[in-house]
């Protein structure tokens, strides 16, 4: 773990919505980690590091926009077979980023194949490299988290639905909010050290409070009945395929793990409804609240706009990982029907 001290994620003035499906992900890294929209300036940099430090290995890592598969995966060196009777493996970004943080900026900028390697690996947790009959495999265990934003290009479909969760960082900042963020980052930067010392407690409150729930998990069910009420839910949200049911379960878990209960219940459904759903829903689904009756067949309606703001163009975060442009939002804005309570985060005293 690096000893340059990182802004404390439990000093992060707002978005809520964001540091809960963050925290969700650590839990349970199988929900297929995070697809982050928003603008520049929203703290997206800072948050993903922030999760880095409640995490074992406090891995953080950044993968460059212009990486090559290379880069990504990792070489064999099939010369050194004839000197030392076995290929040399030089490690690359997935390999690096194993017990910890992966961080993929402006991801629907990078090419479509490294995308869907990227989500292979981190889906199954293993990578394997494989040149001229020769393999090599190595765990490869991360919180991936993907930013994009939509006015720069968009993902495909089929690899928008394999991002577990989506969070939309949007709207403005109430002068209250916005003073209180420069405050305590101005104070950050004049001694990041004295920063971190005192938001400690909190940090640690928040870091403990993740293994508990990551030490809970495996104990709570994916039970028939929270399945049950989640594939209607999909079916009426017109999603395709399977995958928006799987991850919602999941994260439900993750959720009741999070408060502690040794079972999923609607209240844990209901609180990550969004992230599941928000990528997936169809444009012309009815809501996703309650299946539609089965009797008599719903009247025609409008076509729902996809929630959140498509801002100015974001650039680039620093390819070294660094903080980038400051200022933390609160959370999304969520449709009509859809907010929800978010679990209190430790606060300074």
């Amino acid at each position: 773990m690096s000893d340059i001290p990182h802004f404390p994620l439990a000093a992060v003035v707002g978005a809520e919505e964001l540091k809960l499906a963050l925290c969700l992900t650590a839990i349970d890294p199988r929900i297929g980690g995070i697809l982050i929209e928003g603008p520049r300036g929203m703290a997206k940099s800072t948050l993903a590091r922030g999760l880095a430090d409640l995490l074992a290995s406090g891995q953080f890592v950044t993968l460059p926009l212009g990486a090559t598969e290379e880069r990504l995966v990792g070489t064999l060196d099939l010369d050194a077979v004839l000197g030392e009777g076995r290929a040399q493996f030089s490690p690359g970004v997935l390999a690096k980023a194993d017990g910890g943080v992966l961080y993929v900026d402006e991801v629907n900028l990078l090419a479509d194949h490294l995308v869907d390697l990227l989500l292979d690996v981190a889906a199954s947790g293993t990578n394997i490299v494989e040149r001229d009959g020769i393999s090599h495999r190595h765990p490869a265990r991360f919180v991936l988290i993907g930013t994009m934003n939509p006015e720069e290009g968009e993902l495909r479909p089929q690899l928008l639905d394999r991002f577990g969760l989506n969070v939309v960082l949007s709207g403005p900042t109430v002068p209250a909010e916005r003073g209180k963020i420069i405050r305590r980052r101005l104070d950050f930067d004049a001694d990041p050290v004295a920063f971190c010392e005192l938001w400690a407690d909190q940090q640690s409150a928040l870091k403990q409070r993740c293994e508990q729930a990551r030490a809970l998990l495996p104990t709570v069910p994916l039970d028939d009945q929270a399945l049950g009420q989640i594939t209607e839910r999909c079916f009426a949200a017109g999603v395709d395929g399977l995958r928006a049911d799987l991850v919602w379960l999941r994260a439900a878990r993750a959720h009741a793990a999070w408060r502690g209960a040794w079972q999923i219940t609607a209240e844990d459904i209901d609180a990550v409804a969004e992230f599941a759903l928000r990528h997936r829903r169809s444009i012309s689904s009815p809501s996703a609240k309650a299946p539609p009756p089965a009797e008599a067949p719903l009247p025609p309606t409008p076509p729902q706009t996809t929630p959140g703001n498509t801002p100015p163009d974001e650039p680039s975060e620093s390819p070294e990982g660094g903080q980038g442009s400051w200022g933390e939002m609160p959370a999304q804005a969520m449709p009509v029907g859809m907010r929800r309570e978010v679990p209190s985060w430790p606060k300074k005293p």
